[in-house]
């Protein structure tokens, strides 16, 4: 389990997260939703260490967060944040491979070599494993990235807008493969989601977020309501049900 407790984060002297606690359970998809500048980001990069924090603590399967080395860290918790830059040109195949590094810290093993190719198939890149990262469009690139994660199967996935750049196949795709992650593989998987939508038909606990504070959570039936949402997002968002799933109507 992840327990934040009271954890804020200041940028100028201003709170973009302000005072939070909650409790990330295992084994299921919570997605983080709420309006730009809610702090969802920045939280998720406090979970993963990758950013500091200014008060408060984060306890990782009961350990303070602080008190984890850099490669027990790095087994447990894998994060992808929304914007990614390599500075060297690289395959699909060597990209994915890096999510070993904990492991094997560069020397990849046949059960690394193994690993990664089912991480490549995962995500259906088969075909373009040997193509550089250059050469794909965002989506594709985005797609190997999430790749690089899932090869380095950790127990903790967090994911930072990974449907960014992607069409409505691949999103659709992606979600899915987390849903499997999360039922044959024991993951526990974090999103930052801004399609409430997704959020909806994919999540099993939602996080609402505004103004650097959490406004509600609870589980996605709860917070897949009308006057939920006005409070998070300040607009009337109507829901119908739709094939099992509430829907918000958002852009009416």
């Amino acid at each position: 389990m992840v327990e934040v407790k009271n954890v804020s984060k200041l940028y100028g002297g201003k709170p973009v997260v302000d005072n939070v606690s909650l409790r990330i359970a295992k084994r299921q998809i919570t997605s983080f939703i709420g309006p730009n500048g809610a702090g969802k980001s920045t939280l998720l990069s406090m979970i993963s260490r990758l950013a500091s924090k200014d008060g408060g603590d984060i306890w990782i399967e009961g350990r303070e967060l602080g008190s984890w080395n850099h490669k027990e860290l790095a087994k447990t918790i894998s994060i992808l944040k929304q914007s990614n830059h390599v500075g060297v040109r690289l395959t699909v195949k060597d990209l994915v491979g890096f999510g070993r590094f904990p492991y094997s810290q560069g020397k990849l093993t046949k059960e690394d070599r193994r690993i990664v190719d089912e991480a490549i198939d995962y995500m259906e890149l088969g075909d373009m494993q040997h193509r550089y990262l250059d050469e794909l469009s965002g989506g594709q690139r985005q797609r190997a990235f999430i790749s690089m994660v899932i090869a380095q199967d950790t127990e903790y996935v967090l994911l930072d807008e990974p449907l960014n750049n992607l069409d409505m196949k691949h999103s659709v795709q992606i979600m899915k493969v987390l849903r499997r992650m999360v039922a044959d593989l024991g993951k526990t998987i974090v999103l930052v989601l801004h399609d409430i939508n997704f959020a909806s038909c994919y999540s099993d606990y939602i996080v609402a977020l505004k103004d650097g504070k959490v406004v509600k959570e609870g589980p996605t039936d709860e917070m897949i309501q009308t006057p939920v949402l006005r409070h998070v997002y300040d607009m009337h968002i109507p829901i119908e049900p739709i094939g099992g799933n509430k829907i918000a109507v958002y852009f009416t």
